[in-house]
């Protein structure tokens, strides 16, 4: 439908998952799209998948002071930025007592700190109208197991969407939220397959459409951020999340 013709778009953690498939959907609306990852071998696997004008950035989403290296990147490639998808993230769950400084720390930087000074980093290429989309998470609004350093740091990335929608108004920049649910990626696949499968079951069970969602329908989601279709759409959070975050389980 070309709903992002001529609009330039970085996802941050675009490697799999949600922001892979963001990837796609976006190419596929004409916009030109930059994606991160830590990896040269996974960015370069993504590319074999996406087709259209692609630029793939080596850059560790944890890295603070990485994230002005990104900025400049960018800047010596594209005359433009009109959508910022904050998609990568650390998504640690472990218990309490298992917790360290440093883990709590790096958790931090990937999904709270470095964000905010990357969209700090990219003011001077946004243009006009332009659209931030912050990934979220269900964990930002409910209790879960092993999930309080992650759900925090969510909750805390999901209240820029209302501070930086009013800080940055004038610059005619919206943000907002995107918060998905229990979703089908590979996020869960370094707990084994056994464990993940336990874990998809028991959403399955307490979800209220009894399935998980697919990186897909968070993609579709994030284009209606990105496009003006969401032209009066700012300063909130669109949660697409199966109604499991508004139901006490």
């Amino acid at each position: 439908m070309n709903r992002l013709e001529g609009k330039h778009a970085l996802i941050t953690g675009g490697t799999s998952g949600i922001g892979l498939e963001t990837a796609r959907e976006f190419l596929a609306e004409g916009a030109s799209v930059a994606i991160t990852g830590r990896s040269r071998e996974k960015l370069d696997e993504a590319a074999r998948q996406l087709e259209g004008p692609l630029l793939t950035i080596t850059s560790d989403a944890g890295d603070v002071p990485g994230q002005a290296a990104l900025a400049a990147s960018l800047h010596a490639e594209w005359p433009k930025l009109d959508i910022l998808m904050s998609n990568a993230a650390d998504v640690t769950h472990i218990p309490i007592e298992e917790w360290t400084e440093d883990a709590f720390d790096r958790l931090v930087a990937t999904n709270l700190k470095a964000p905010f000074f990357l969209i700090r980093d990219l003011l001077p290429l946004f243009s006009p109208q332009s659209s931030i989309i912050l990934v979220g998470s269900v964990s930002a609004f409910i209790g879960h197991e092993n999930a309080a350093v992650y759900g925090a740091a969510k909750a805390g990335l999901l209240s820029y969407s209302r501070g930086l929608t009013y800080e940055l108004k004038d610059r005619g920049i919206r943000v907002n939220g995107l918060s998905p649910g229990p979703t089908v990626t590979n996020a869960l696949a370094p707990l084994g397959p056994e464990r993940q499968a336990a874990i998809y079951e028991e959403l399955r069970r307490t979800g209220p459409l009894h399935r998980l969602g697919t990186a897909t329908e968070l993609a579709k989601a994030a284009v209606y951020l990105a496009s003006d279709e969401s032209a009066y759409t700012a300063g909130t959070v669109l949660r697409v999340d199966g109604g499991i975050g508004e139901l006490a389980y």
